[in-house]
C-alpha cells in the first residue's frame, strides 16, 4: 500500500493531469485526485496524491513542499486518516425540525 499525501493551496485552475506529471517526478502515482466542490464542480484548492512508497512519498514532500506552481507555494505533507463525523443532526444536519408553513389563503396573503 502506498502513501496518502495532502496537496494544499492549489491553484482553483490546476488540475488532476499536473499534478500527476508533477509527483511522477519523483516516483511512481498510485493516484491523484483534487477535490472538487459538490455544487460547482470547481476546484476547492486541495486535493491528495497516493505514491506508491513511503521514500517516494518523503522525496515529494521534500521536492514539492513550498514549491510555487501557478503562483502559489503549495502545502505538502502526509495527509491524515479521515476522522468519521457522524451524519445529520445538530446544526445544518439536515432532516430535523422545519415543520409545514402555510402561506396561502388569505386575500392579504398574510399568514394563517
Amino acid at each position: 500500500m502506498g502513501t496518502k499525501l495532502y496537496v494544499g493551496n492549489l491553484s482553483f485552475n490546476t488540475m488532476d493531469p499536473e499534478i500527476k506529471t508533477m509527483f511522477s517526478q519523483v516516483g511512481t502515482v498510485v493516484s491523484c485526485d483534487i477535490i472538487l466542490d459538490k455544487f460547482t464542480s470547481k476546484s476547492r484548492g486541495f486535493g491528495f496524491v497516493e505514491m506508491s512508497t513511503q521514500e517516494e512519498a518523503t522525496k515529494a514532500i521534500a521536492e514539492f513542499n513550498g514549491k510555487e506552481l501557478d503562483g502559489r507555494a503549495l502545502t505538502v505533507n502526509e495527509a491524515k486518516p479521515r476522522e468519521e463525523r457522524p451524519r445529520g443532526g445538530g446544526f445544518g444536519g439536515g432532516g430535523e425540525g422545519g415543520g409545514r408553513r402555510d402561506f396561502g389563503g388569505g386575500s392579504r396573503g398574510g399568514y394563517r
